[in-house]
């Protein structure tokens, strides 16, 4: 499978300047971060995509969104790929909310509020990598998917870390890292 982290979110703008929080809940992406969605669905349009899997966050949703236009598919959001709650950003918008501001995609799978209440664990997403890469092995397909994430996703089912609008193959029936170093982005 192709995992793509979302493209440069307005939290990533103001975190990548000063290295704090701006205190900026589920940010959209800046005019970079759309470039990027652009530029990663051209690139991956040859790929024989049969499958867009995206987190419910708006950041990885509008970077999908390219990609499922060009490719004319739908985009399954999977709270499963959501970025470890660590920051302000990664307090989501409800699910009546995405509904709205998404009425062509599927929330009813989520609960209202479907992220954490608390700061998240690393081990907790390292686990959720897990579970992930199994459900992913079980799909026939699973080679010709894009799952649209977040750094520390990634980072949790393969050890690296990937900038924003970049992405990198993982194959689920290989092992998961044994060691993860959780730097902050």
């Amino acid at each position: 499978m192709i995992l793509l982290r979302h493209g440069q979110s307005e939290f990533n703008l103001h975190f990548t300047a000063t290295r704090r929080d701006p205190g900026i809940k589920d940010p959209k992406l800046t005019p970079m971060g759309q470039y990027q969605a652009e530029q990663a669905a051209a690139a991956l349009a040859a790929e024989g995509i049969t499958r867009i899997i995206a987190s419910p966050y708006t950041r990885a949703l509008q970077t999908a969104a390219p990609l499922a236009r060009l490719l004319n598919l739908p985009v399954l959001v999977q709270p499963q790929v959501r970025e470890r709650y660590a920051f302000v950003c990664d307090i989501g918008t409800p699910r009546t909310a995405l509904a709205m501001q998404w009425p062509e995609l599927n929330f009813d799978h989520l609960d209202e509020v479907w992220w954490p209440a608390m700061e998240e664990p690393a081990d907790q997403v390292e686990n959720r990598a897990r579970l992930f890469r199994a459900e992913m092995v079980a799909l026939e397909d699973w080679d010709r998917t894009v799952v649209v994430s977040h750094w520390g996703f990634i980072l949790s089912m393969t050890g690296e870390s990937v900038a924003n609008g970049q992405w990198l193959r993982c194959n689920p029936t290989e092992p998961a890292p044994v060691q993860i170093s959780w730097r902050h982005r």
